[in-house]
């Protein structure tokens, strides 16, 4: 299985800047930085953890920031906001192999109403191509065209040629929608398994 806690024993060690999220923004000069550094005008900013082997979104959120960050949790940092498509794409030895789109409310970053398999073809960015031949999945996630993480395994919510995935919430019914099937899977913020077909 390819989870976050495997690559993270057996990633190259010269590797581990493409999984902090604020080296990866920097790198794409992204308008950005740690908390404890000021924003270069006051507006509203995604904050959430450089480095977060749980993922999910877990810790982000949109904050107005008028000038100082010291105030925002330790080990985060800010960064300018996307809005659009939020898409993740899978890549075998740098060849695209799946392409899912998010769809949530505009008030969370953990709990997504659903993942839909899209035609969408996007290049590997320039910035992660050389690692195409050094490992096997390259994960890219999208927000309006703007790379915001890369994770060095696939997306398993959609092994089996799924092609909808509906998570399922604690306290809600798992009695599928017609067409669908239930499977547990389970996380740490709530989720319990996905309705998928």
């Amino acid at each position: 299985m390819h989870t976050e806690e495997s690559v993270w024993q057996t990633i190259d060690s010269d590797d581990l800047w493409v999984l902090d999220k604020l080296i990866l923004s920097k790198k794409l000069n992204y308008c950005c930085g740690p908390v404890g550094t000021a924003v270069p005008f006051e507006g509203w900013y995604i904050v959430r953890p450089c480095v977060n082997a749980l993922g999910l979104g877990l810790g982000t959120q949109r904050v107005w920031i008028e000038h100082s960050t010291d105030h925002l949790p330790v080990g985060h940092f800010w960064c300018e906001m996307f809005q659009g498509r939020h898409l993740s794409i899978d890549y075998l030895w740098g060849k695209q192999t799946l392409a899912v789109e998010g769809h949530k409310q505009d008030d969370t970053y953990t709990h997504w109403d659903s993942w839909i398999k899209v035609n969408d073809c996007i290049q590997l960015p320039a910035i992660v191509a050389d690692y195409a031949s050094k490992y096997q999945w390259i994960n890219c996630e999208f927000i309006d065209g703007n790379l915001i993480e890369v994770h060095f395994r696939p997306n398993l919510d959609f092994e089996g040629d799924i092609t909808h995935f509906i998570p399922v919430w604690e306290g809600e019914s798992t009695d599928p929608p017609e067409g669908y099937t239930y499977r547990g899977y389970p996380d740490v913020h709530g989720r319990t398994g996905a309705f998928v077909r």
